[in-house]
């Protein structure tokens, strides 16, 4: 009886509850998330120490590697391709810069969007229920999760340059926490113009062990006299 009526459903709704592939789509999940694993914590991540990155790169390479599992099954003319190339353009179209974290999450509204409207009859209900549950839980994780302390930079001109010395590391540190007014994580030196005798210094520090707010995210970077 139940059968039946997810039978009914199914064809009501063109579409298939199961087939082999999901075993496929499974294994491939995961052998993709143990790779981007591999690249983006264990050979980008350590390098660079941006999470905001490493939030993108994950979801990206997510929605990616789903609308080319799907797409590969589906008889896509050349005015459906170029429709596709289209949608996704609309990241750029833009009169103010994205964020970089907000541009994931557009990316995904727009993958999930394009996924979820191709179902068919080639692509099952378990298939696409396991494509929106990873998102789902992957951008769960990364956001609330793993990625819970939430690292911002700016980039400052900084005029004391005899404290950009290694040896003086913890001087020009504490200089910096008390002329920003900042719990500062790390920071780094970047271009020295000896003539000025200024350098821009970039300065990372954690959100939520301020005790003020701050409107810039984590790729804006601001300079301070």
């Amino acid at each position: 009886m139940l059968l039946n009526i997810f039978s009914n459903i199914s064809d009501l709704m063109d579409l298939q509850i199961t087939n082999k592939d999901v075993y496929t789509l499974m294994f491939r999940l995961i052998i993709t998330l143990i790779f981007l694993t591999i690249i983006i914590r264990f050979l980008y991540y350590p390098k660079t120490k941006r999470k905001d990155y490493l939030f993108t790169y994950y979801l990206i390479g997510l929605v990616t590697f789903f609308l080319c599992f799907g797409l590969k099954k589906l008889d896509i003319d050349t005015g459906m391709g170029l429709g596709l190339f289209a949608i996704f353009g609309i990241i750029r179209y833009r009169t103010n810069p994205i964020e970089i974290k907000e541009m994931t999450y557009l990316f995904i509204v727009i993958g999930v969007s394009v996924i979820n409207s191709l179902s068919s009859k080639q692509i099952s209900v378990v298939e696409m229920s396991i494509v929106n549950a990873t998102l789902i839980l992957l951008t769960y994780g990364l956001e609330y999760l793993w990625l819970l302390k939430h690292e911002t930079r700016k980039t400052v001109i900084y005029e004391k340059i005899d404290l950009i010395k290694p040896e003086k590391e913890a001087l020009m540190l504490a200089d910096l926490e008390e002329r920003t007014g900042l719990k500062i994580n790390r920071f780094e030196i970047g271009k020295i113009d000896f003539l000025k005798d200024v350098a821009e210094v970039r300065i990372f520090y954690y959100d939520d062990e301020q005790h003020i707010s701050d409107y810039n995210s984590s790729t804006s970077e601001n300079d301070l006299a």
